[in-house]
């Protein structure tokens, strides 16, 4: 019984504790799978009816499960745009915060990073994954707890790279660090697979005591 719109755009973010159902409200965009009642469209199309290869094609998703491949990280990165240039790849880097490691690995771009970027930390990771998401630049960007296992040193490099990829894009982002969404055009505030709250940052603090209980954990857990 979800019924949501999102402005072309803007930025909307999903809030609600562990197993409210944020996660799988993302996963139907891509069409992990599909909704057994009802239809998600995209500026009125409805997505079923359309390749699974069209729609991924305009959507880049970062989670805190990063996928990454025992090969050099330039060809990590560009996964994303099997057609980029080398200065593309490294405009991405620097858009993502990522170049300030890269360049001090120890053969820069061409270091291999083990299975699942297992020669790298938490945030480079992370940072990684952003650059990938630069690269395809898709109109549409999901983020999942793009933040959620970082030191706070690492947070604020990832967060400043999420705004420049997110830029003028339609970004559905869900996090438990509500820092994370405090500058989202629209919030909802998802409880047991409904959304029973939404509006900015502000208007929940007055008007949502989920939302307003949400944000006193956080504060007193900084």
């Amino acid at each position: 019984n979800i019924n949501i719109s999102i402005d072309g755009g803007s930025t909307v973010a999903l809030v609600g504790h562990s197993g409210a159902g944020k996660s799988t409200i993302i996963n139907l965009l891509p069409r992990f799978y599909d909704p057994k009642e009802g239809q998600v469209c995209i500026d009125g199309q409805n997505i079923s009816e359309i390749s699974l290869s069209s729609l991924r094609k305009y959507i880049s998703l970062v989670s805190q499960d990063i996928i990454l491949f025992d090969d050099t990280v330039k060809a990590n990165i560009a996964y994303a745009n099997l057609n980029a240039s080398e200065d593309q790849i490294t405009k991405a880097c620097d858009f993502a915060a990522a170049s300030e490691f890269i360049e001090k690995l120890p053969q820069s771009y061409e270091t291999i990073i083990g299975e699942n970027g297992i020669k790298l930390s938490g945030g480079q990771k992370q940072r990684i994954s952003i650059a990938r998401a630069i690269l395809k630049d898709t109109p549409i960007i999901l983020l999942d707890e793009a933040t959620s296992s970082l030191d706070s040193d690492s947070e604020q490099k990832v967060q400043n790279a999420i705004i420049n990829l997110t830029k003028n894009k339609t970004t559905l982002v869900i996090a438990h660090r509500l820092s994370t969404i405090i500058r989202a055009n629209k919030i909802f505030v998802v409880n047991q697979g409904k959304i029973i709250d939404m509006g900015t940052h502000s208007d929940l603090l007055q008007s949502s005591s989920i939302y307003k209980n949400l944000y006193s954990k956080q504060l007193s857990s900084n």
